[in-house]
Formats: structure tokens, C-alpha cells, sequence
């Protein structure tokens, strides 16, 4: 059972910047992408980045591109989601996926684990 666990989140103003980490119980970027979803508040949950099974960024959603920055850490079984000139609409329970596509999705139910989610507050 792969076990997935965000850290990071927290409260930053309008235009800071965090960084996002999801960690692996094992090895697992050989055989699955990973992609980060967020869900706010009364919303459904969207996708925001990905990584394939190669390592490589596959994907940003539109309002993520030139703001967000996805990598890897393989010897850490880490990924990281880098957030920069966040903005109020960026406030979210953000999460980690993992799911086998070889290149990656953006469609929750092609995701087999899930990390527990953690809060991003954007807010003066």
C-alpha cells in the first residue's frame, strides 16, 4: 500500500511563496506520475501540476504556468510543488496523487492514492 504525505502548507500573504512536499512510503516515480490537485472551499477538486514516470513536468493548469514549479527528489521519495506569487484564489486544501499513467492525468479517478491534503490560506 503506497502511502502519501503532503507537508508545507500553511498561512502567507498575497504574492509570498511556499513549497509544497510530497513524500513516499517507498520508491514509487519508476511506476507511477504524480500530480498535485487542489480543492477550496464548496468546490470540486482540480488539478493544478503533474509529474510523469519520467520525471518530467507533463502539465500546469493555465493559472499555475510561470507560477508554480514542479521537481523531484528520487533518493528523498519527494516531490515538491515550488508556489510563488500566490494569490488569494490560490487558497485550497492542496494534494498529492499518484497514479500509473505512464503520462500522467489530469482526471482524479486515474489516481489510485492520495495524500490527506494540506491547507494553503492566502490572505492579508
Amino acid at each position: 500500500q503506497v502511502q502519501l504525505a503532503e507537508s508545507g502548507g500553511g498561512l502567507v500573504q498575497p504574492g509570498g511563496s511556499l513549497r509544497l512536499s510530497c513524500v513516499a512510503s517507498e520508491n514509487i516515480f519508476s511506476r507511477y506520475s504524480i500530480g498535485w490537485f487542489r480543492q477550496a472551499p464548496g468546490k470540486e477538486r482540480e488539478f493544478v501540476a503533474g509529474l510523469n514516470r519520467s520525471g518530467a513536468t507533463y502539465d500546469y493548469v493555465d493559472d499555475a504556468k510561470g507560477r508554480f514549479t514542479n521537481s523531484m527528489d528520487n533518493a528523498k521519495n519527494t516531490v515538491y510543488l515550488q508556489m510563488n506569487s500566490l494569490k488569494h484564489a490560490d487558497t485550497a486544501v492542496y494534494y498529492c496523487g499518484a497514479t500509473t499513467s505512464y503520462t500522467g492525468s489530469r482526471i482524479l479517478s486515474r489516481y489510485s492514492y492520495w495524500g490527506q491534503g494540506n491547507l494553503v490560506n492566502v490572505s492579508s
